[in-house]
């Protein structure tokens, strides 16, 4: 699934520990809160940012902004790139790909750790696809329009399974 260049993009990488060494969940999010995709790397670096960036605009497009936070590896892998000019930093602004990791951690918390990062680059990849086909925005929709958005999303998960 394509989309167009005019969508805003959010990124963000948190620390998952891997057999007690810390690794890098980098994650890119649309202005909905989609997750878009997810990378872990075990450095967070240039080269690392630049792989991650070059991996989302390939399947995604080139985005028209980038929210970041002030980590200087998005500066520089964006530098490379050349969208230097699109990124934008703020102290609010990226909240959307900070509350995205809600859910993961939530959900990492009720399984045991992680012991690769090939399993835990498989869960998250599953992890947001089933999370963005079910999450509905409860608090804008009424009830009845909640539960109609959510059986149909029931019924479409239903087929895929089944084909």
């Amino acid at each position: 699934m394509r989309r167009s260049p005019q969508w805003q993009w959010h990124l963000d990488e948190v620390f998952v520990k891997i057999t007690g060494e810390r690794h890098y969940l980098w994650r890119a999010v649309d202005h909905e809160g989609e997750v878009l995709e997810s990378y872990v790397t075990k450095k967070r670096d240039k080269a690392a940012a630049l792989k991650f960036l070059k991996k989302a605009m390939k399947r995604y497009g080139n985005p028209h902004v980038v929210v970041t936070d002030k980590c200087p590896s998005y500066r520089a892998a964006m530098k490379m790139i050349g969208n230097e000019t699109r990124q934008e930093t703020g102290r609010h602004l990226n909240n959307r790909a900070e509350n995205s990791h809600l859910p993961f951690r939530r959900r990492e918390r009720a399984m045991p750790r992680f012991r690769r990062m090939r399993s835990l680059q498989k869960f998250i990849s599953i992890h947001s696809s089933v999370y963005n086909h079910f999450n509905f925005e409860r608090h804008i929709n009424s009830r009845t329009r909640f539960k109609r958005k959510r059986d149909a999303a029931l019924r479409e998960w239903r087929d895929l399974l089944v084909a």
